[in-house]
C-alpha cells in the first residue's frame, strides 16, 4: 500500500518577520539563517564542534565530535567532560547574572516568590549534598514526583550535578503507572511532595508513591525524599521517608559538580508507546544541553532583558528543555507556575502575563483553543482586557496549531506585534526541530515552517526516498543531531525498530506525516498511526481538525477513524462548541452544518461520518488530547485503558453518544 498521504488543506496568509526583531535577532534575516545551514550542510561536524565549544562549559575539551561506529547508537562529544548543572547555574556566578532572578514562582493561591541565580545555585548545592550524604552517586536512578515548583527544578539540578540519573513522572500519574517507572528505571531514590495545590484543591502525591512502592519489585528503593509543600497528612516510615527540609538542614551551599562524560545519560522520560509499554527516552548530557540552549538563544531569540514563562510542567520534555535546563543555561529570569490556566479564573495567564512582564510566551495549542472558547463566554477575561505590551514572542508546543487558533493567538494575545512560532518536535529529539525564527522566517499559520540550521528534515515515501512537494509522506530526519534519543532504557532493539527501520535508509523515523509546500515550508499532517484511509483516500486527521476548528461556532475538535463496511474507514469528528452542549434537533442541525462546511473546504472526501459533542475534549493534565481514547470511544467499545492521567475522565461518557 502506498504511503502516500493526500494533502487537502490549502493556507495562503503569509505574515513577514517584523523589522523590529529582525533588526536585533540572535539570527538576524534570510541571509543569516542560511549561512548557518550551508555551515552545517558543508561540514556538519565541524559546525557541532563550534557551536559546543563556542556556547558550553568543559572540564575536558572533546577530540571526537561524533562517534557513528555503532549507529543508529549515536554517541557526541563522548570523551569530553562537563556538568550540565554546571553549565546551568556556576557559569552565570562570576557574572551580572548571578544577582538576576532566575525564577518568578507563582503559586496557585497566587503567591510569588523571586529567586536569584546566586539563590538557585545555593539551593541545588544544599539538596545535591544531601543527597550525596545518603550514599547515593553517579550512574544511579531517581523518580522525580512532584508538584510544578521551584523545589521540582532544584531536585532535578542537583541530581544533574551529581551525575544521578533522573526519571521525573508528571504529578498527575496513577501509583500503577509510578510503580512502572520505578521498576523500569531500577530507581534507587523517589522524591516527591506530602500534595500538590492545582486549581484550589489539594493533591495527594506521597499516598501514590507509598502504594507503588508496595506493589512489588522496588526493594532497590531505600529513600523517598518529601517536600511539605502543604503540610498536608501523610503516612510516615522511618528510616525510608525523610522531609527534603531535614535532608538540606545544615548542608554547605557549595556543592563541586562531578564531572562527567558528554554522553552520560542525563534523564530517562517515559513517553507513551503505542503498544501501551511506555519507552523510556534516554538522553545524554553534552548533545541535550547544547541543543536546549541553541534553540533558547534561537528560536526564543533569548536577551538579557527577557521574562520567559514556558506553561509546561517539568513532567513533560518541554518542562526539562524549556523550564529545568534551557533557560537556566540561557541565564534568563523564567516563570515558573503551580496553577491552572482557569484558576480563579479564565484570564489566569492574561493576568500573570500583565504582572510579570512577560516578554516571551510558549504554551500549548489546547491550551488556547480551549481559552479561545472561555473569551467567548467570559468577555471580561479577553485577553484584550488585559495588558499584554510586554509580549514579543509567542510559542506553541505539543501538536500541530490549527490557523484559526494561530490567528486568534496572534491577534488577540500579541496584538499583532508578536510572531507565533509554532515549535516541531518531541520527546525523541529532545528540543525544536522544525520551527520559525523570529528574526528570519515569514509566517503562515499552521505551518511550522523550516528547519532549524544543522537539521537534515525530509519528507519520504516508504522506501525512504523524497516524494514530491505538495505531496504527504513521512517525516524523517537524514542526519544525527546531538540532543537526539540515544536508546529506549532497557530495550535497545525496540529503540531500532521504532525509530531506524531499515527500509527507510537507516534515517530517523518521527512517526509523524507531512509535507512540504513549494516554498519548502513543512505541515505536520498528524500521526502516520492516525492517518484515515476513507475510500482509498488517506488523509491527515490534522487537515480535517484545522477545517472544524475554522467553523464559527467551533473551539476545538480531534478526528479520529473507526472501521467502516462501505469505506474501509470512517471519520469520527468530536467537537466542542464555542457555545453549551446542544441536543436533540439543534445538535443534528448544527452537525449537518459542519459536515457540510468541511465538505466545501477540504471535499466531501474529509466529511465526518459522525459527529460527537461534549464540553471538552479528554486531556491530560498537561493538555494533550489523547486521541487512543477516542479512537476507542469511535469504535464504540468500553474503555479499559487507565484513565488516572485524564484532568476530565467522566467526558469519555458524554462523547460515546453520537448525533
Amino acid at each position: 500500500m502506498t504511503t502516500e498521504i493526500e494533502s487537502v488543506l490549502v493556507e495562503n496568509r503569509v505574515f513577514p518577520p517584523f523589522a523590529n526583531l529582525v533588526k536585533d535577532a540572535n539570527i538576524s534575516g534570510m541571509e543569516g539563517y542560511r549561512a548557518l545551514c550551508d555551515e552545517a550542510e558543508r561540514s556538519p561536524l565541524e559546525f557541532w564542534g563550534r557551536l559546543a565549544r563556542e556556547n558550553l562549559v568543559w572540564d575536558k575539551p572533546f577530540a571526537t565530535v561524533l562517534d557513528e561506529s555503532q549507529a543508529p547508537f549515536y554517541k557526541w562529544f563522548a570523551d569530553g567532560e562537563m556538568n550540565v548543572s554546571a553549565n546551568c547555574l556556576d557559569r552565570h556566578l562570576n557574572t551580572p547574572t548571578a544577582n538576576k532572578t532566575a525564577i518568578i514562582f507563582e503559586a496557585d493561591d497566587g503567591q510569588v516568590e523571586h529567586v536569584s541565580y546566586k539563590q538557585l545555585h545555593a539551593r541545588v548545592c544544599e539538596f545535591a549534598n544531601g543527597i550525596k550524604a545518603l550514599g547515593y552517586k553517579a550512574g544511579q536512578r531517581a523518580v522525580i514526583y512532584m508538584p510544578m515548583s521551584v523545589e521540582a527544578v532544584v531536585a532535578m539540578q542537583a541530581c544533574a550535578r551529581l551525575g544521578i540519573i533522573h526519571s521525573v513522572v508528571f504529578g498527575g500519574f496513577s501509583s500503577k503507572s509510578l510503580h512502572e517507572r520505578i521498576v523500569d528505571v531500577g530507581a534507587v531514590l523517589v522524591i516527591t511532595a506530602d500534595e500538590q495545590v492545582r486549581g484550589g484543591k489539594k493533591i495527594p502525591l506521597k499516598p501514590a508513591v507509598d502504594e507503588a512502592l508496595t506493589m512489588g519489585s522496588c526493594e532497590a528503593v531505600s529513600h523517598v525524599i518529601v517536600y511539605r509543600r502543604t503540610g498536608g497528612k501523610v503516612a510516615w516510615q522511618e528510616g525510608r521517608d525523610l522531609w527534603m527540609h531535614d535532608v538540606t538542614a545544615k548542608q554547605p551551599s557549595t556543592c563541586a559538580p562531578v564531572s562527567l562524560s558528554g554522553e552520560h545519560p542525563l534523564f530517562i522520560l517515559y513517553t507513551s508507546g503505542s503498544t501501551g509499554k511506555p519507552k523510556g527516552v534516554q538522553h545524554a548530557t553534552a548533545g541535550f544541553l547544547l541543543w536546549s540552549l541553541l534553540t533558547m538563544k534561537w528560536t526564543f531569540d533569548a536577551k538579557d532583558s527577557d521574562v520567559y514563562w514556558c506553561t509546561a510542567d517539568v513532567g513533560w520534555v518541554t518542562g526539562h528543555t524549556y523550564v529545568a535546563y534551557g533557560p537556566l543555561a540561557a541565564g534568563v529570569t523564567q516563570v515558573v507556575f503551580e496553577g491552572t490556566p482557569t484558576y480563579p479564573d479564565v484570564g489566569r495567564f492574561w493576568d500573570m502575563i500583565e504582572r510579570h512582564k512577560v516578554s516571551v510566551f510558549y504554551t500549548a495549542p489546547t491550551a488556547i483553543r480551549s481559552l479561545t472558547k472561555a473569551a467567548e463566554a467570559a468577555p471580561q477575561f479577553h485577553p484584550r482586557e488585559y495588558d499584554l505590551s510586554s509580549l514579543r514572542i509567542l510559542g506553541s508546543v505539543g501538536e500541530p496549531i490549527n490557523p484559526e487558533a494561530w490567528m486568534w493567538y496572534y491577534t488577540h494575545v500579541g496584538r499583532e506585534h508578536c510572531p507565533v512560532l509554532d515549535t516541531w518536535w518531541q520527546t525523541e529529539t529532545g528540543a525544536h526541530m522544525i520551527s520559525p525564527l523570529p528574526g528570519v522566517t515569514p509566517l503562515k499559520p499552521g505551518s511550522c515552517t523550516l528547519p532549524l540550521p544543522g537539521i537534515a528534515a525530509a519528507v519520504v515515501d516508504e522506501a525512504g526516498d523524497d516524494v514530491e512537494r505538495g505531496t504527504g509522506g513521512f517525516l524523517v530526519m537524514k542526519r544525527p543531531w546531538p540532543a537526539m534519543v540515544r536508546t529506549i532504557w532497557g530495550d535497545p532493539e525496540r529503540f531500532k525498530k521504532s525509530y531506524f527501520p531499515p527500509e527507510l535508509k537507516g534515517y530517523y523515523l518521527a512517526g509523524d506525516g507531512a509535507q512540504r509546500d513549494t516554498d519548502g515550508y513543512f505541515w505536520i499532517m498528524g500521526r502516520i498511526d492516525d492517518v484515515l484511509n476513507v475510500s482509498g483516500h488517506r488523509l491527515g486527521t490534522m487537515e480535517v481538525e484545522s477545517a472544524l476548528v475554522s467553523h464559527e461556532l467551533v473551539a476545538e475538535a480531534a478526528v479520529v477513524g473507526r472501521p467502516d463496511a462501505t469505506t474501509g474507514e470512517a471519520i469520527v469528528a468530536f467537537v466542542v462548541l464555542k457555545r453549551s452542549l446542544p441536543e436533540g434537533a439543534e445538535a443534528k442541525a448544527i452537525a449537518k452544518q459542519l459536515r457540510d462546511w468541511v465538505s466545501k473546504e477540504i471535499g466531501p472526501i474529509a466529511k465526518p461520518k459522525d459527529i460527537r459533542f461534549g464540553e471538552n475534549l479528554p486531556k491530560t493534565r498537561s493538555g494533550k488530547i489523547m486521541r487512543r481514547l477516542l479512537r476507542v470511544v469511535a469504535k464504540g467499545e468500553k474503555v479499559t485503558q487507565d484513565v488516572s492521567t485524564l484532568e476530565n475522565p467522566q467526558i469519555l461518557d458524554q462523547l460515546s453518544q453520537s448525533v
